[in-house]
């Protein structure tokens, strides 16, 4: 059974609650219900994990990247930052969609640009929570479903 990890990186734990204009009404546990009855009915595993920590993130690629489990990351303001992302997701071989809830190139400037994305298969952004279930379809589409991990 292939198993699809889904990362999270800081303050995602506040979706919900933190700016719903931008970043909507569902709640990171609604995300991962979601996803989790998706994943069951089409026969995958899920690992959905959250963290505040950059150390855990780089980790968690590692682990999944290592066995040969995609990942699904919404690395939230890391993703703008973070070289160390960027190389753990090369060192680990680590095949990943990047994930954001909004639509980043019409926010700020500096949500702009990405050290993900230039290591990710391919970028969702901007529509909400439905984005996870888009890379979700993307991964299993693009023929991962035959990796085991």
């Amino acid at each position: 059974m292939t198993t699809i990890h889904v990362l999270n990186g800081p303050n995602l734990n506040l979706l919900g609650t933190r700016e719903p204009s931008i970043y909507g009404q569902d709640t990171l546990a609604d995300i991962e219900r979601s996803l989790q009855a998706k994943a069951s009915a089409q026969n995958f595993g899920l690992v959905f994990r959250q963290s505040n920590h950059e150390g855990d993130l780089i980790g968690w690629i590692h682990e999944a990247g290592l066995s040969g489990s995609p990942v699904i990351l919404n690395a939230g303001a890391f993703t703008h930052t973070s070289v160390a992302l960027h190389d753990a997701i090369k060192a680990a071989a680590a095949v990943v969609i990047e994930v954001h809830l909004s639509n980043t190139h019409t926010r700020e400037p500096f949500r702009h640009g990405s050290f993900v994305s230039p290591v990710a298969r391919g970028v969702i952004m901007g529509f909400g929570a439905h984005s996870y279930t888009l890379a979700f379809d993307a991964l299993v589409q693009t023929g991962l479903k035959s990796m085991s991990s």
